[in-house]
């Protein structure tokens, strides 16, 4: 059966050091009402009493849909029968794109969590979605932080992580998860908009890719995310031992053209981003560190927000107007 399948592989998952989800945490599960989530929320409410946790049901409404009132209440409602706490948050405006609703969503969800005194967020993110990521990040001309982005567990905000469960199972499990229980799984519609390059990937790209190239895609991309979460670590490791933030901003070259490329651009990029606050191109990395070797007050073209790069004899600074 596949309930026990999967009931399995969770509690291997769960047993495994670091625990992902150790006894007694405080958890909030995100969940839209669709098939992964409920998924998850289930199998957590199953295995709530093995483990002690204490599980509240958060939902994020972003009014993109006529149905989206129903779609929360559908939630609340499922919440209710499992004896959990219900938190809801509602978009005073339709967030505009893709990027925006994740931003609101986990600021949304950080919230929740904090409010709940929950220490966790889980999602209903699957092996799918990470393969589905990956390609998306790679058409995009992602590095290896974007390819390997939706890993097992991260950050979210200062006090809290977000843990993904279910990476090692399919959309496909989770369909036959819930049919198995009869959950009551809510269709949303916007799946089905092609409009949405993720959707373009998720009901084209993939089926022609898994038809013609290789079935087992998914599985294969998630190892490749894997490898490269490895490698990022250690580079992150190694750029933290040779770059620190400073209060001045400006960066020894010298130093710098010491470093292995890989590094240099790990480290020009922490140190863009550190002093402009804002996110930093692949284009704006590279133009920065052709300074490294360039000739006394060499600059470069203006960044976002008006800031130039400036050689000042072993140092590069960051000017401002």
């Amino acid at each position: 059966m596949v309930s026990k399948l999967l009931r399995a592989k969770l509690n291997r998952l769960l047993n495994l050091p670091p625990y992902l989800l150790p006894r007694s945490s405080s958890i909030l599960v995100a969940v839209s009402g669709g098939q992964d989530s409920l998924c998850l929320a289930q199998l957590l409410w199953g295995l709530q009493p093995k483990w002690q946790w204490h599980l509240a049901i958060a939902h994020c409404d972003h009014q993109w849909r006529a149905d989206s009132t129903a779609n929360a209440l559908h939630v609340q409602q499922l919440a209710s029968n499992w004896g959990l706490p219900f938190c809801l948050r509602t978009a005073e405006a339709p967030p505009q794109n893709e990027a925006a609703a994740r931003q609101w969503r986990y600021a949304m969800l950080e919230e929740m969590a904090l409010e709940a005194q929950c220490q966790i967020v889980v999602t209903g993110h699957t092996r799918s979605d990470r393969a589905e990521t990956f390609l998306f990040n790679l058409m995009r001309g992602s590095g290896a932080e974007g390819l390997q982005s939706l890993y097992w567990q991260r950050p979210l905000g200062d006090k809290l992580a977000l843990v993904r469960p279910l990476l090692d199972i399919s959309r496909s499990q989770t369909l036959e998860y819930c049919q198995e229980l009869e959950l009551p799984v809510w269709l949303d519609s916007t799946n089905d908009n092609l409009d949405y390059q993720r959707n373009r990937i998720r009901q084209e790209l993939m089926p022609y890719i898994v038809q013609h190239f290789n079935p087992q895609i998914e599985r294969a991309l998630a190892q490749t995310a894997d490898l490269l979460h490895a490698d990022a670590s250690y580079l992150e490791q190694q750029t933290s031992q040779a770059w620190q933030p400073g209060d001045l901003p400006k960066i020894n070259r010298i130093d710098l053209r010491q470093q292995h490329p890989a590094l240099q651009r790990r480290i020009a990029r922490q140190f863009l981003q550190y002093h402009l606050r804002q996110s930093v191109s692949f284009a704006h990395v590279e133009k920065f560190l052709r300074l490294v070797s360039a000739p006394h007050r060499s600059r470069c073209d203006r960044f976002p927000g008006g800031s130039w790069a400036e050689v000042d004899r072993a140092w590069i600074w960051l000017r401002h107007n």
